[in-house]
């Protein structure tokens, strides 16, 4: 897959945070990581870096087929801007094994409102969180929080949204333990 020019920068900004918490958070890279999602750019980063990582089979709906993760004993599981696309991310957080959660979603912010594509009818999100709903359903599921940090993620191009992007925090991050 590749991005657009105008995309590179905030991919790349996402990218390099997102390995800095690995790095710090799975220092045994040996551990095998399960990362929610079919495989992408960033899963391909990951094993390069030389993590064990298996990614959702290609085409399932976690939503319907949230059981699945019943069968996947792993100590780290990761969802890195994944349960924003969810109907029932409170389902995949209960069921979701392995003893360490690394999360990244993309905050509700008041001039970035829920994300739908006019061209891709799976490329929508459901829930954008803020932090404090997204510390909750955690601890709700199961999850202590062990780390949190927010990101500031943005490109180069002009106009308003694009420049409050470099002064709000678009992307949060956190790091959990199961209870």
């Amino acid at each position: 897959m590749t991005f657009d020019k105008s995309h590179k920068n905030r991919h790349k900004l996402r990218y390099d945070n997102t390995l800095k918490l690995l790095d710090k958070f799975i220092p045994n890279k040996q551990d095998t990581i399960l990362d929610l999602g079919e495989e992408n750019p960033f899963s391909e980063m990951m094993k390069e870096k030389g993590y064990l990582v298996q990614n959702t089979p290609k085409g399932m709906d976690l939503d319907e087929n949230y059981l699945w993760l019943n069968r996947n004993e792993t100590k780290v599981a990761t969802a890195f801007e994944i349960f924003e696309h969810l109907l029932n991310p409170y389902q995949i957080l209960k069921e979701l094994k392995g003893e360490r959660l690394i999360v990244t979603i993309p905050l509700n912010l008041w001039f970035a409102k829920a994300y739908k594509s006019k061209t891709d009818k799976w490329d929508q999100h459901f829930h954008e969180f803020e932090d404090w709903q997204f510390d909750s359903l955690l601890e709700k599921t199961g999850w202590k929080i062990i780390h949190r940090e927010k990101w500031r993620v943005f490109d180069n191009k002009i106009g308003l949204r694009p420049i409050l992007r470099r002064f709000y925090p678009r992307i949060y991050a956190v790091v959990a333990e199961r209870i």
